[in-house]
């Protein structure tokens, strides 16, 4: 046999890939299809103007298929930067922004410059899965980080995880997998610790544009040097359903932009052109259609939550952007009761140990639900499954 990276081979395999090999020789019926809830993503195509947009650019733009700029396109990094300082009260320079190839290869370009094997970074747990696989494969050790009361983590206990191999603090907000928001206290709190300590703190906002929040949800980039603590990660494919063409950023000092360009010019070389060029135009033309789209996530957020409510047993310790993370009542581990709820409910979910550490008990008594890939009669009849489900 051909050998195998150790460290590659001991992280877990894709949690999203390993819950739709479940579905394998399964059926569902008409009147009972499955409810599918198990990935954060868009299911519907981005919107037709955006499509279309996209698609002149393919006819008409010769750049569009061409390489780019390893950080990315000037005009929608000129965008972020512009769009950014406005909406977070700060100055964000368009050096100081990078596109990646969607929001992961931004956290994992981040990771490779600023740690390396033998140090430790430090995850809120339940983490988001992708986090902490890459830190696995670059044999940085996780240090989790209990979440507290609604799911937030605290500084204070986090500065008793704080080593001399200690690199950085990453924290999601609004959350994958809890859903939850953290206060602009805590994120302070988390940004004054890391300067404190001379790390840095890594804040994936993915999910910002459906925030329950109104107005800014920090003032970390009000602070003049925010870059000698920050690095600020951010997604497209939520806002304007542009998961397939993956197209990311990465906010961060001119000084780690230039360590952060070696990785991306040797990983991607660049970020696809007519993604940017998508991001970029929805960014200038779907202001309101995207406010639209936040709305309908709230209405979904409270309609989960309130059917939550009536279910016996559960309880929702987190509720927002895309995700509910619910302890369960029964009397099996969560990976148990994911793929009974899969053969008997036709419910796909996720289970909580796919978001700790191995044989942690919380995991096993969690489930995460994508709630945000249903509409409101979906989320009904979802309620009406998980109350009818007898194991």
């Amino acid at each position: 046999m051909l050998p195998l990276n150790p460290a590659l081979a001991a992280t877990f395999r894709p949690p999203v890939m390993e819950a739709r090999r479940w579905l394998a020789g399964l059926t569902f019926p008409p009147e009972r299809p499955l409810i599918n809830l198990s990935q954060a993503a868009p299911v519907e195509p981005p919107p037709e103007p955006l499509r279309r947009a996209m698609a002149e650019a393919a006819l008409e733009r010769a750049d569009a298929h061409l390489y780019g700029p390893v950080l990315g396109r000037p005009e929608l990094r000129e965008a972020v930067a512009r769009d950014w300082s406005r909406a977070y009260a700060g100055t964000i320079r368009p050096e100081e922004v990078a596109i990646t190839q969607g929001c992961n290869q931004a956290f994992c370009a981040a990771i490779q410059s600023l740690a390396g094997p033998g140090d430790e970074v430090i995850l809120p747990a339940p983490w988001y899965f992708n986090h902490k696989m890459w830190l696995d494969m670059q044999g940085i050790r996780t240090a989790p980080l209990r979440c507290g009361a609604e799911m937030v983590p605290d500084a204070a206990e986090a500065a008793r995880l704080v080593t001399e191999r200690s690199r950085a603090i990453v924290l999601v907000s609004p959350n994958n997998p809890s859903g939850a928001e953290y206060p602009a206290e805590t994120l302070r709190a988390f940004a004054e610790l890391a300067r404190s300590r001379s790390l840095a703190l890594v804040l994936d906002e993915t999910y910002r544009d459906f925030d329950a929040r109104e107005g800014a949800p920090h003032d970390l980039f009000a602070d003049p040097d925010w870059g000698e603590v920050l690095i600020h990660l951010y997604s497209f494919s939520k806002a304007y359903r542009l998961t397939g063409h993956r197209v990311g950023a990465v906010i961060a000092s001119p000084a780690r932009m230039a360590e952060i360009e070696k990785f991306l010019d040797t990983v991607a070389i660049c970020a696809g052109q007519i993604g940017q060029i998508g991001a970029a135009w929805g960014m200038a033309n779907l202001r309101d259609w995207l406010a639209g789209e936040r709305a309908e996530i709230l209405a979904r957020r409270a309609a989960m939550a309130e059917g939550m409510a009536q279910l016996p047993g559960w309880r929702v310790k987190g509720c927002g952007a895309y995700f509910t993370w619910a302890e369960h009542p029964f009397d099996m581990p969560a990976p148990d009761l994911a793929q009974r709820l899969l053969r008997e409910a036709g419910v796909l979910l996720l289970p909580g140990t796919m978001f700790m550490p191995e044989g942690d008990a919380q995991g096993a008594r969690h489930v995460r639900i994508a709630f945000a890939n249903a509409d409101r009669d979906g989320i009904a009849a979802l309620m009406q499954r998980l109350e009818a489900f007898r194991p």
